[in-house]
């Protein structure tokens, strides 16, 4: 087996005093540092009062898969290579898997330097249930994706962690709130540790209408599972049909079943339509 060890660095996902002696000695020893953004490594070895002689490549989305074979050289030939990102732990939603995989493949030794989580963090202040969750990321910037990928999600049972854009937050609210219904309970999180933290607390319907207005900062929604038991799609489309031959309006039908069931309230109408059309 090779010297060379590959070493995740979680960094502080805001406030710098977050940073803990180990991170800062990862940083400082490194033979090799794989930077999302290598002018925020710079300001954060800044304001941390230090300095490395480490080589500084940048290591992004958008290059990462060019990256591994540099970063492998490196490590085969015994070098320590630390994984850096813009906030907290890399692989999480930020670059750092392909070199993980790359290295455990070869034999190479991995390892972390834990700290900061922007997942965690949430969670914790959310007021959610913390026993079981689930971490969903970042879901589709694709309407049609993201509703089917929260419809999906309608009974999940454990607390859902998501991250999403500012400039998205409206909308993925709304259709979560499509999916899940309004009454569901949630947390959004904005700029955590930072100085202008915030958490917003309340029924999804409640948070969406709150998200209209302009949201800045990183974003982290923290979202309750479905209660209750499972209700089947078969039997929501039943109990919409029956409403509707009592004399009441399908969309309204459908908000109500769906909001009750944790079932996505579009991908019900639909059903009720087509069950509606084979039954004429």
């Amino acid at each position: 087996m090779t010297d060379g060890v590959l070493v995740l660095a979680a960094t502080p996902i805001g406030d710098v005093a977050d940073a803990s002696p180990a991170m800062v000695a990862a940083l400082v020893e490194a033979d090799v540092i794989a930077a999302e953004d290598t002018r925020r490594l710079r300001d954060l070895l800044r304001r941390l009062g230090v300095e490395t002689s480490a080589r500084v490549v940048s290591y992004f989305d958008g290059n990462e898969a060019s990256r591994v074979g540099v970063l492998m050289d490196a490590l085969r030939s015994g070098e320590r290579v630390v994984v850096a990102t813009d906030a907290g732990m890399p692989a999480v939603s930020d670059p750092g898997f392909r070199i993980v995989q790359a290295a455990i493949e070869e034999g190479i030794r991995v390892t972390a330097v834990p700290g900061p989580s922007a997942v965690l963090t949430a969670l914790a202040i959310s007021g959610l249930p913390t026993d079981r969750f689930c971490f969903e990321g970042f879901v589709s910037r694709k309407p049609g994706e993201r509703r089917r990928a929260l419809a999906a999600l309608a009974r999940e049972p454990r607390t859902m962690v998501f991250f999403e854009a500012p400039h998205r937050l409206a909308d993925f609210l709304v259709d979560a709130r499509d999916a899940l219904g309004e009454e569901r309970p949630a947390a959004v999180c904005r700029e955590l540790t930072k100085t202008y933290e915030e958490v917003v607390r309340g029924g999804l319907g409640e948070l969406a209408q709150w998200a209209t207005g302009e949201v800045r900062g990183e974003i982290t929604v923290v979202v309750a599972g479905a209660s209750g038991p499972a209700v089947s799609a078969a039997d929501a489309v039943a109990e919409v049909l029956a409403r509707v031959e009592e004399g009441e309006r399908l969309k309204p039908a459908v908000a109500e079943v769906a909001a009750a069931a944790g079932l996505g309230k579009n991908e019900l109408y639909e059903a009720a339509l087509a069950a509606r059309r084979e039954s004429r």
